[in-house]
C-alpha cells in the first residue's frame, strides 16, 4: 500500500486497522513525524512504545524481528518506532518479514529515504505495509491541513485566513501547527463531543506566533545576503531559545519552495513574472513576493545546488552534536548569508 500527502488523511484510517509495517520517508520532516503519529495514535491497542534507531538495526539485523514478538514486560501490547537514515533498516525489514509469528506494528521513520528505496521497494506491493511519501508541503497544503486539524479538535468555524496565519506561524511545520491547535483547542475547552467557535481573539490569547516572531525574518536575512541583519537575528534566535534544528527545517523548507520555483522558471523567463503568477495561484504568500524573487535571483543552477548540500551537511551536524547545534548552526547561516551577499 502506498500513500502521500495528498491522500494520507484518508488512507490512514485503513492502514492503521490493516497493516504491521509503516515506511514514512521523504524530505518533508514534519510531514513524516507527523504521520507516524498520526497511525500510532489509530492503532487499535498501541500500547508500549518501543524506540530503535537505524544504526541499531544496521548492527544487529535481527533485533527488529525480535523486539517485534517479544512480550512486553507486563504482557501488555506494544509497537515499535524505529528512527532510520536511508535503508539502514532494510535487512532487519527482510528478516522480520521472514519470520513467523504474530508481530506488533512496527513504524519506520526514515526521512533521508523515498518510495524508490530498497526498503520502501520490499514493502510497497505488500497489504500489510503502508510507505508513505512526504514532499515539502505549499502554504495551501498546510493551511487546509491546519483546518483538518481544528475539526478534529471541536474547533468550529475556523476560517482559512485563521489557519492560514497558523500555517504560516508555524513555518509550514505540521508538528508546530498541531500543537498551536491543541493549545487553542484547551483554551477555548473544545472537543469534539463538545465543539465551540474559533476566532482571532482566541488564537491571539494564547500567544499563536506571527512570522514576525517566527523563524522567516532570519530565513529572509540569510538566504537575502542581507549580512547587517545576521547579528540581531542571531541574537533574537538566542534570546527566544528558538530550537536550531526546528530553524533550520524552515530554512530546508524555504529552500525546497526556492527549487521548486527555479524548475518552473526554465532559462528565460521573468522572475517577477513567475512569482506574480504563482501568487495569483495562491501558491505563494503576497507577502512572500518580494523576498522570494529576490532569493530565487540568487540561488539557481550551481548554487542552489551547493546550498542544498550545504543545509544537508548542517543538518547531520547538528543531529550529531546536539549541545553546539546553536554554535554550529550560526556558523552555517553565517557562510550561507555571505555567498547570497556576494551576488553581483
Amino acid at each position: 500500500m502506498k500513500a502521500t500527502q495528498r491522500d494520507f488523511a484518508a488512507t490512514a484510517p485503513k492502514a492503521a486497522r490493516q497493516c504491521r509495517i509503516f515506511f514514512f520517508c521523504g524530505p518533508d520532516e514534519s510531514g513524516v513525524a507527523a504521520a507516524a503519529d498520526r497511525i500510532a495514535a489509530l492503532l487499535d491497542n498501541p500500547g508500549e512504545r518501543v524506540e530503535l534507531s537505524g544504526g541499531d538495526l544496521r548492527k544487529d539485523p535481527v533485533l527488529l524481528g525480535d523486539e517485534a514478538r517479544s512480550i512486553s514486560l507486563f504482557g501488555d501490547s506494544r509497537h515499535i518506532r524505529v528512527q532510520a537514515s536511508g535503508d539502514e533498516a532494510h535487512d532487519a525489514v527482510r528478516i522480520l518479514l521472514d519470520g513467523e509469528g504474530e508481530a506488533c506494528p512496527v513504524l519506520i521513520v526514515a526521512t533521508s529515504a523515498s518510495d524508490k528505496s530498497r526498503t520502501a521497494k520490499l514493502l510497497a506491493d505488500r497489504a500489510d505495509a503502508l510507505v508513505a511519501m512526504f514532499y515539502p508541503p505549499d502554504l495551501s497544503t498546510v493551511r487546509d491541513a491546519v483546518r483538518q486539524m481544528a475539526a478534529a479538535a471541536g474547533l468550529k468555524d475556523f476560517a482559512t485566513d485563521m489557519a492560514e496565519r497558523v500555517a504560516r506561524a508555524s513555518g509550514l511545520d505540521l508538528r508546530l501547527a498541531q500543537s498551536e491547535i491543541t493549545k487553542l483547542a484547551l483554551y477555548l475547552d473544545a472537543s469534539p463531543q463538545s465543539p465551540r467557535s474559533a476566532d482571532a481573539e482566541a488564537l491571539d490569547a494564547i500567544g499563536a506566533s506571527t512570522e514576525e516572531d517566527g523563524f522567516m525574518p532570519l530565513v529572509n536575512a540569510v538566504l537575502s545576503g542581507e549580512t547587517g541583519k545576521l547579528a540581531s537575528e542571531l541574537k533574537r534566535m538566542r534570546d527566544l531559545s528558538i530550537n536550531p534544528v526546528g530553524l533550520l527545517l524552515a530554512f530546508e523548507r524555504r529552500v525546497a519552495q526556492l527549487a521548486q520555483l527555479s524548475a518552473k522558471l526554465g532559462s528565460g523567463r521573468d522572475v517577477t513574472r513567475l512569482i506574480e503568477a504563482e501568487a495569483s495561484a495562491r501558491r505563494v504568500f503576497f507577502r512572500d513576493k518580494r523576498d522570494l524573487a529576490d532569493q530565487l535571483r540568487r540561488w539557481q543552477g550551481r548554487r542552489m545546488e551547493r546550498l542544498v548540500e550545504k543545509l544537508v551537511a548542517l543538518h547531520r551536524a547538528l543531529l550529531a552534536n546536539s549541545q553546539s547545534s546553536e554554535l554550529l548552526l550560526a556558523q552555517g547561516l553565517a557562510e550561507i548569508a555571505r555567498v547570497a551577499a556576494a551576488r553581483s
